[in-house]
């Protein structure tokens, strides 16, 4: 039983409910909507990720006997659904907005139309992965939007993720997001994803001297030159950084860059560029890491710190700020009938949904939330992914997605650009047919 992959991680009410509505005869066709209720602080949008690796989960989502004689064990399910079980594969459809799209509070980001047993679920999983590397690609994105094509970014939070698959995940949501690579190692074996690294303070202090660390390390590694340069005095590394470089030069090997990971990373990184220019190494570029985040970001670089690319850990692996999304995948028709919650701050919109979006002179201007089969001004921003149980077309690769990401910030409006909140919410709406349905279901709840 591979516990990441397993259907049994879920909550118990997934299966207590699954086994009600087997006993009742409850198993007409529902869709579920994935949708965020309220931004989070100093977020104006949100970047959706994480639905092919959801897709994925669906593909392969089956119960093993080891799992199914588990489930007997506990003595809570019944036969009928351990049978039900022992033959379950998802047959349903999924419509989603591709990934890398932005997208706004109360639009629905994924529907999955199945079998209510199917639907249901699914939840879980759905929520746990597409929450997390939408988490995580909108931080990385606010990290991409500081960097403004100025510096390169790349993953260095693998280390104190929350948990293995968080961290591979991470990378692949700040990829998508615009991040060059990552220090994951399983990401560019499972995902192609660019690998980066250098060298830890240890292997520096394991050498008896800062010269004999880098040469020994450079001869090793001869194409991945980066040396670590503060593990004592950061300016009298640097100067040593540039005998090495002269040393290693004559056996042909370049010194590509030189990092800096604590102290006064603005004034350091001057003084840094200062040596290197000096010495005649103007190409040496210069990487920091060290509790980085979009605000340290963007601050050092209109500061003018003359710094070449970040490396971005714990405050983006984690969504330091803003570690957990207000999001919910909720009921919205059930056996051809629109469905609604109305709980007080928690109401949810009926009927299957589609949203269409504005633009003018290539910026968003507006998107408005419809029932499914209207046809409005504005481009639709949903589509059919799966239909039963199978993706409809060959995913897009992640250079692609990336690529399709980059439009989506670009046609941001620049005011939503802003790592603050921006004195005026982004305009969604609701199209008076859906105004409708709602009043009408609303109308039926009350009676």
């Amino acid at each position: 039983m591979n516990p990441l992959t397993s259907p049994l991680l879920t909550d118990l009410y997934q299966l207590t409910m699954l086994q009600a509505y087997l006993n009742s005869g409850i198993r007409q066709q529902a869709a579920f909507e994935f949708f965020v209720r309220t931004l989070p602080e100093n977020r104006n949008f949100l970047t959706a990720c994480g639905l092919e690796t959801f897709l994925d989960y669906l593909e392969g989502m089956r119960f093993s006997p080891t799992e199914l004689i588990y489930m007997k064990g506990t003595g809570r399910f019944s036969s009928d659904l351990i049978d039900y079980l022992e033959q379950f594969q998802f047959t349903g459809d999924v419509y989603a907005m591709p990934e890398g799209t932005v997208f706004f509070t109360d639009e629905p980001i994924i529907r999955v139309v199945a079998p209510i047993c199917e639907a249901q679920l699914v939840e879980t999983r759905l929520i746990n992965m597409v929450q997390f590397e939408t988490l995580i690609a909108s931080k990385a994105a606010r990290c991409v939007i500081a960097a403004d094509g100025r510096a390169s970014l790349i993953d260095f939070g693998v280390r104190r993720a929350h948990g293995a698959e968080a961290g591979l995940l991470a990378a692949r949501a700040s990829y998508i997001a615009g991040f060059i690579g990552t220090s994951t190692v399983l990401a560019n074996a499972f995902y192609g994803i660019p690998i980066f690294g250098t060298m830890a303070h240890s292997f520096i202090e394991a050498h008896d001297s800062e010269e004999a660390a880098f040469i020994d390390f450079c001869l090793a590694n001869p194409q991945n030159t980066t040396l670590l340069i503060d593990t004592y005095d950061t300016p009298n590394g640097c100067r040593k950084a540039v005998e090495v470089a002269k040393i290693l030069a004559e056996k042909g090997i370049r010194v590509q860059r030189v990092r800096l990971d604590s102290g006064d990373i603005l004034a350091l990184s001057k003084e840094v560029r200062q040596i290197l220019d000096q010495a005649g190494y103007r190409d040496i570029e210069i990487f920091v890491s060290g509790n980085m985040d979009e605000f340290i970001i963007e601050d050092l670089l209109t500061s003018g710190a003359p710094i070449n690319g970040f490396g971005v850990g714990t405050k983006m692996d984690t969504s330091a700020d803003a570690p957990y999304l207000e999001c919910a995948y909720k009921l919205t028709e059930y056996a051809d009938r629109p469905r609604m919650k109305k709980s007080s701050g928690k109401v949810s919109l009926p009927g299957r949904k589609q949203v269409f979006r504005s633009y003018e002179k290539g910026r968003m201007t507006g998107d408005v939330i419809t029932v499914e089969g209207d046809s409005l001004a504005g481009t639709p921003l949903i589509e059919q992914v799966m239909v039963g149980g199978n993706r409809l077309a060959k995913p897009r690769t992640l250079q692609e997605t990336a690529a399709y990401t980059r439009d989506q910030f670009n046609a941001l409006p620049r005011d939503l650009r802003a790592l603050r909140t921006a004195p005026a919410a982004y305009p969604v709406a609701l199209s008076p047919s859906l105004n409708r349905l709602k009043a009408k279901i609303e109308t039926s709840l009350d009676r």
